[in-house]
């Protein structure tokens, strides 16, 4: 069994409250956690049986008992939170998208492997059994040749000025904060997509309301998404191959059931997750294991491929005409 490593938690929104929750649920050691206030780090760390807690993240940085920090703050803080950890020896699990852009992705990755530490993207998904499943079922050939992605990532959100997903300072936006998922499915399956075609509307703010994308590849292959920060949809996904789908049931990027439906329509397998709590564990068993077998680059989802995402990213939004504060 893979040692335990002791984890800390960089901040005390509701993200780390989930991911937190989803550790303590199965087993993990979160030794201690870091806000900004004493006050808030104690109330986390009261809710959740945490040994240490600190008022600011350069004092969990330095806790000698932590081995490795999850960083739960908004994207436009990811670059320097992980950088802080890094520097202080810590192996970082960092909350999608991985940071504002691809020119700070490459700074963190760059310093994890000069500091010979892992740094991996957070974004569960990828992790989850189901998704596991799916690319058993993909690899074997069911679906014969897999020629499509359909996904949507929509939500009817806030329209608070002030509220991250609006704030443009904040990185907010349907594109950074939902649309990552559909696009870092797409990746798992097809790689890098050799055309990109996207248009967008936006909220007052300036922050962007509804994202549509088609991905072009290599023989023919489409991946297509609609995010959106203020409206809901089905929030299901397909995936379409030659001879068979998959039909990806709501919510698709979370624990969740499917079927592998054959061009006749006859159901080949159907699948029920069962996961305790609401699966965000499996990406840290992920770091755990990557770190005892001491590969520090990542399988299911590399280092490499984190900071090409962003890099996708960066293509859609300047075809949208989308550029947050300071680049």
């Amino acid at each position: 069994m893979t040692e335990r490593l002791r984890w800390g938690i960089l901040a005390t929104g509701g993200i780390s409250h989930l991911f937190t929750s989803d550790l303590k649920a199965n087993g993990f050691d979160v030794r201690a956690v870091g806000s900004r206030s004493q006050a808030g780090a104690d109330a986390f760390a009261a809710e959740f049986d945490i040994p240490n807690a600190h008022p600011s993240y350069e004092a969990l940085a330095c806790d000698p008992e932590v081995d490795a920090i999850y960083i739960g703050t908004p994207h436009p803080m990811h670059v320097a939170n992980a950088r802080l950890a890094l520097e202080a020896g810590k192996h970082v699990l960092v909350e999608k998208p991985f940071t504002l852009n691809a020119a700070e992705a490459r700074e963190i990755a760059e310093l994890a492997a000069s500091e010979g530490l892992l740094l991996l993207e957070a974004m569960w998904t990828r992790y989850l059994p189901h998704m596991v499943r799916i690319r058993e079922i993909i690899a074997a050939g069911t679906l014969g040749e897999v020629r499509s992605l359909i996904a949507d990532h929509t939500q009817k959100l806030t329209d608070d000025p002030a509220h991250r997903i609006n704030a443009l300072e904040l990185g907010g936006g349907a594109l950074l904060d939902l649309g990552i998922y559909p696009v870092s499915f797409a990746w798992d399956l097809f790689g890098a997509p050799s055309t990109i075609q996207s248009t967008a509307t936006f909220k007052p703010t300036g922050a962007d309301a509804q994202v549509a994308v088609v991905f072009g590849y290599d023989g023919g292959r489409i991946a297509t998404s609609v995010s959106a920060s203020d409206l809901k949809g089905p929030n299901v996904a397909t995936v379409l191959g030659s001879d068979a789908r998959i039909d990806i049931d709501s919510v698709w990027y979370t624990p969740t059931s499917f079927r592998v439906v054959d061009h006749h329509g006859d159901v080949l397998e159907t699948y029920e997750s069962e996961v305790v709590g609401r699966g965000m564990h499996f990406q840290a068993e992920a770091v755990e294991r990557l770190v005892a077998e001491g590969n520090l680059t990542g399988d299911l989802l590399t280092l490499d491929e984190s900071v090409a995402i962003m890099g996708t990213l960066d293509a859609i939004r300047e075809q949208i005409g989308l550029r947050y504060p300071g680049e």
